[in-house]
């Protein structure tokens, strides 16, 4: 692939392509799994943010729609990026956890040593995993319980009854199961397998460069950078690796100067990002969305440095055009904006976006405005 751009665009055109790519501006008309398999990966730590991610990038949803998608498998939840849980689609998130499951923690010598589980005794483990599973969620609880029954792993129960997190995260990673619906208020666990949907874990050198080009496809134009965050600090998936698969996919990437920054799109999408015209889209989005947690809270194109800690505590931000100018916050039925930015407010479009908010949580809000004060 050459190096020499083949593109010149400004931010402004950048994040406009971008925000078409996020199903923001214009809103989307697909289903819940359509965005999740646009985006990625939607986090899922928190169920309302999830659904309110998934909710903003649709012209028409219900409450429950995301709950519902993960019930009938159109959506699966596992342990992913960062060792938190996401929401991926079944056909694509394979490639993700192929991914994850390249610095193969479970033969670490702490692991073996606390676990007591040996490598080679590992996919007999796995086995055993899906075998207790079988066609019905269990508790974690209840999947120690089964698990135990075998002679091998009986010293492990005590393990899943403390929570078990980081042995039954490679279980994910793997493709061995998935979060199920909840029940009485605590979290299931099911194969996934038994989901008609599910396309398995690719070879990792095949999931690799279509890791990369599903990023570009979504967040581009994106950086070297940018990858190396997303797919090696986000998954551990090696530098060399990244950079490899990279330089493999040749001519069908290409440079573009983004305002003097070099940046990288599927060349199939350079003529759309030329033609985008800079976006006036107002979004009022939840906190950790994935507009900001895809290329990073560093990307001050998105984020302005000043706004950072704002968003890595969870803020709700307000974006315009793209960028982070505010914050959003509710108590009760009062929705207080805070602009954060020196260009005007643009007070009536954010009105709108309120409006559109209060018909996603299904209440009315009304607006307090705080003014930016320098």
């Amino acid at each position: 692939m050459s190096t020499q751009a083949e593109a010149s665009v400004t931010w402004p055109q950048a994040l406009s392509w971008r925000l078409q790519r996020h199903l923001l501006d214009p809103v989307g008309s697909g289903s819940v799994a359509d965005v999740v398999r646009r985006l990625g990966a939607v986090l899922s730590m928190d169920e309302s943010l999830a659904e309110l991610a998934v909710r903003t990038r649709l012209a028409t949803s219900r409450p429950g729609e995301l709950a519902k998608a993960i019930a009938d498998g159109e959506v699966i939840e596992v342990f992913a990026f960062r060792g938190s849980m996401h929401h991926l689609s079944p056909e694509e998130g394979g490639i993700y956890l192929a991914l994850r499951s390249a610095g193969r923690q479970w033969e670490r010598a702490s692991w073996v040593e606390y676990y007591g589980l040996t490598p080679a005794a590992w996919p007999d483990f796995r086995a055993a995993v899906r075998e207790a599973l079988g066609d019905q969620p269990l508790t974690l609880v209840e999947l120690g319980e089964a698990v135990s029954r075998h002679r091998a792993y009986r010293h492990l129960k005590p393990v899943f009854d403390e929570g078990a997190s980081t042995l039954i995260k490679p279980l994910t990673w793997q493709g061995d199961m998935s979060f199920g619906p909840p029940r009485d208020g605590q979290r299931t666990f099911r194969r996934v397998d038994t989901n008609p949907r599910w396309r398995g874990i690719p070879d990792l050198d095949d999931a690799g460069p279509r890791a990369i080009t599903a990023y570009l496809g979504t967040y581009g134009p994106a950086t070297r950078d940018h990858l190396h965050y997303w797919l090696v600090d986000g998954l551990s998936a090696g530098r060399r690796r990244v950079d490899s698969w990279f330089a493999a996919l040749g001519d069908e990437l290409a440079a573009v100067d983004v305002e003097g920054t070099q940046a990288y799109v599927l060349r199939t999408d350079v003529a759309a990002l030329e033609s985008a015209q800079p976006s006036r889209a107002v979004r009022l989005l939840p906190g950790h969305d994935q507009w900001v947690i895809g290329p990073g809270t560093k990307d001050t194109h998105v984020t302005p440095s000043s706004r950072r800690e704002l968003m890595t505590r969870k803020a709700n931000p307000v974006i315009a055009g793209g960028v982070v100018c505010g914050t959003w916050a509710r108590r009760g039925d009062e929705l207080t904006v805070t602009w954060l930015d020196e260009q005007r407010r643009p007070d009536s479009v954010i009105e709108e976006q309120v409006g559109r908010l209060s018909d996603l949580l299904g209440t009315d809000l009304g607006l307090r405005l705080i003014p930016h004060r320098g």
